[in-house]
């Protein structure tokens, strides 16, 4: 039985803020940021924004693009490391919302019966609720399965990561009728504990912090959006994993030959658009017999051979990231999509071509799986039209990114129609912090 995509969409904020302008606020060279990591454009929430409404956004135009009936759907999972509560799964705000709006036609309650839960491993959380999602296809045929990948990457006002951030979700439907891509049941897994980047929960002890709580205690636990991280660190883990997962891979699947030279695209987690070209010069390395030192790395990188790898399979993958920035467990997604949609508008046929996927998440594990392009892909891709929606999108200025990254914007900077945050609860002790929502259509 194949099982695989059978549908899926993608909803990027309609917010962004060039890259050049950021370049210049920070005294950074355009050409450095644009020309070498493959910056463009970095999406932007709004202020009633947030990853439930992002999630929502996608999972609904899955609904209505597909014409989905609600009772074929076992489980909607979310892959995210852009969490609204401790407790409280992120997917529930989400699934609620779709729930609404659908209810018109369907009924109250048309997930009553569905299993719903968030999954987080940084990056890689959408990939697992994935993973997780068609091992369940497999087993229930008669069932669908939707994977929601949401996030918003977000860094301190000039740190080393601030210009790689963006926001957007994946919606993705699972099912054996995988008209976009049949993933095919083998995994290359690589994992080690590190701390590359992550984001813990830190004390506070000072009195002027702990007085705005309204709290006796005399230290809480505060958690922050913004990580930990240090970059290069997390660049050599990430091809550590990647190392390990791919060969991984082809040991267990007994690939004798160069197991990239199988697959028409390569789609990797992408926290900036030229991620996979600058890292898979490792495993290029080792696949042709080459050492991977630092030095050697250099040469193959300028090499013609490398650079024609990287024209073929991996460009056209770059293309979307650039346009919005690290979407975390989105990224790998849209990487797809922008391969996919680029040889759709080239009216290039890749009915039964591999694509090849190498997906990472901090702290750190990495996955190398594959898929098979279907027959109908694109039907499903003339839906998609990933770059007509990128380009109609909004400028803001330095200053609203500003306002927007230190929360001080309580109206969105661009009202539209959707779902949107109205409400954290403040006044009634057993409700506090609880979130509410609405339907701007």
């Amino acid at each position: 039985m194949k099982v695989g995509i059978e549908a899926v969409t993608i909803y990027i904020p309609i917010n962004y803020l060039p890259i050049k302008i950021l370049a210049e606020k920070r005294n950074i060279d355009p050409d450095k940021l644009e020309l070498g990591l493959g910056l463009k454009k970095m999406a932007i929430l709004d202020a009633d924004e947030d990853t439930a409404t992002i999630s929502a956004e996608a999972l609904l135009k899955l609904f209505q693009e597909y014409s989905i009936d609600p009772k074929m759907i076992g489980r909607i999972y979310l892959g995210t490391e852009s969490s609204l509560d401790g407790a409280k799964s992120t997917a529930t705000y989400a699934v609620q919302l779709v729930e609404q709006v659908l209810a018109e036609k369907f009924g109250e309650r048309v997930f009553k019966h569905t299993d719903v839960v968030d999954m987080t491993f940084a990056c890689i959380g959408g990939v697992d609720a994935m993973h997780n999602s068609i091992d369940y296809v497999r087993v229930n045929p008669d069932k669908k399965a939707i994977v929601i990948a949401a996030d918003y990457a977000k860094y301190g006002l000039e740190s080393t990561g601030e210009y790689t951030q963006g926001a957007g979700a994946v919606a993705v439907l699972i099912s054996n009728e995988p008209n976009l891509i049949e993933i095919e049941n083998k995994w290359g897994v690589g994992m080690e504990s590190v701390f590359d980047f992550f984001k813990p929960r830190q004390l506070a002890t000072d009195n002027t912090i702990l007085s705005t709580l309204n709290t006796t205690k005399t230290e809480v636990e505060i958690f922050s959006d913004e990580p930990v991280f240090d970059g290069q660190y997390s660049n050599e883990c990430y091809k550590d994993r990647v190392r390990e997962a791919y060969f991984n891979f082809k040991e267990k699947y007994n690939v004798t030959g160069k197991l990239y030279e199988d697959w028409r695209y390569i789609a990797f987690h992408l926290p900036y658009a030229f991620q996979g070209k600058r890292m898979f010069n490792d495993v290029f390395a080792l696949e042709n017999g080459e050492e991977n030192s630092a030095e050697n790395l250099k040469v193959i990188s300028k090499s013609d051979v490398y650079k024609q790898l990287v024209k073929e399979k991996l460009e056209a993958t770059q293309r979307a990231s650039s346009e919005i920035g690290n979407m975390y467990t989105a990224s790998i997604f849209t990487a797809l999509l922008s391969a996919l949609q680029v040889s759709f508008d080239n009216q290039e046929e890749l009915a039964g071509q591999k694509i090849g996927f190498i997906g990472y998440g901090s702290g750190s594990k990495s996955k190398v799986f594959e898929g098979i392009v279907s027959e109908n892909w694109k039907n499903v891709m003339e839906k998609v039209n990933l770059f007509e929606m990128l380009s109609n999108r909004t400028e803001i200025t330095y200053q609203q990114y500003e306002d927007l990254h230190n929360k001080v914007l309580k109206t969105p900077i661009n009202p539209r129609k959707g779902f949107a945050l109205s409400k954290i609860e403040k006044e009634i002790p057993n409700l506090e912090g609880a979130r509410y929502y609405t339907n701007k259509s």
